[in-house]
C-alpha cells in the first residue's frame, strides 16, 4: 500500500462515527449491511451516515452495492489487511514482539509518580 492511501484510511477511519460503522461492516462479513440497518447500529441520521460512509469508500475501506432500492455496504478486507500489514511491518526491529504485561504498565505508571 502506497503512503499516501494508508493516511487517507487512517484518516478515514480517525472519526468515533465512521470507526464505529466500520468495525460493524467488518464483523458483518463479505456481505455487509444495508444502509438503514447499519444507521440504526451506529445511531446516527442516515444522512450523516452516508457521509461518514463516502469518506470510508473513498478511502478504500468499504464499498457499496445497489440491491434493489438499498444501498449495502461492505468491508474491504484487502485493503483493511494491507492497512494492517503496514502499521506491522515493522514491529519490534523484525524481532518477536512479546506482550506488554500490565505489571510493566504499572510500574511505569508508579515511577512517573
Amino acid at each position: 500500500m502506497e503512503t499516501k492511501s494508508i493516511v487517507r484510511a487512517l484518516a478515514a477511519i480517525a472519526h468515533e462515527s465512521r470507526l464505529e460503522a466500520y468495525r460493524y461492516l467488518v464483523q458483518a462479513g463479505p456481505s455487509g449491511l444495508p444502509a438503514g440497518r447499519l444507521s440504526e447500529l451506529v445511531g446516527i441520521a442516515p444522512s450523516s451516515l452516508s457521509f461518514h460512509l463516502k469518506e470510508l469508500v473513498n478511502a478504500g475501506l468499504l464499498s457499496s452495492r445497489q440491491e434493489g432500492r438499498f444501498v449495502f455496504y461492505s468491508a474491504e478486507y484487502e485493503t483493511m489487511n494491507s492497512l494492517l500489514a503496514y502499521l506491522t511491518d515493522n514491529c519490534c526491529g523484525g524481532n518477536p514482539c512479546s506482550p506488554v504485561s500490565v505489571d510493566a504498565c504499572a510500574t511505569v505508571q508508579e515511577t512517573r509518580s
